[in-house]
């Protein structure tokens, strides 16, 4: 099985490449998917330690994908990135078990430090 570090879920497919190649240039491996379902399915093949998810995807909503990857994989944890969510939405996904939740534009050195603390 493939190890990947992160998986990248948003459906503006410039912007998900664009930041898988810049968290590669950091030594990190990513896969990106553009829409909930395929980021549901290739979580039941392969362990992503870290989920970047989108909070507004065409086929779901972020919530939503993000209790099916805590189902499927409760370890794994899930950044939700968005340029239009709420303070619901914040307390809604911290609630069922997002690690962070973070703005557009992604800040890559602050998810990155994030991510760095999780591991101490």
């Amino acid at each position: 099985m493939k190890h990947y570090d992160i998986l990248i879920v948003d459906d503006e497919q410039r912007y998900a490449i664009m930041l898988a190649n810049r968290l590669k240039l950091r030594g990190l491996s990513c896969e990106v998917r553009f829409d909930g379902r395929t980021a549901v399915d290739i979580l039941r093949k392969a362990f992503f330690p870290w989920v970047i998810l989108d909070l507004r995807l065409p086929d779901r909503y972020g919530s939503e994908v993000l209790s099916q990857i805590k189902t499927i994989s409760p370890e794994t944890q899930v950044i939700i990135l968005t340029g239009h969510g709420t303070e619901k939405d914040r307390k809604e996904c911290m609630a069922l078990g997002a690690h962070s939740f973070m703005n557009k534009p992604l800040d890559i050195g602050r998810m990155l430090s994030i991510m760095e603390q999780d591991k101490e």
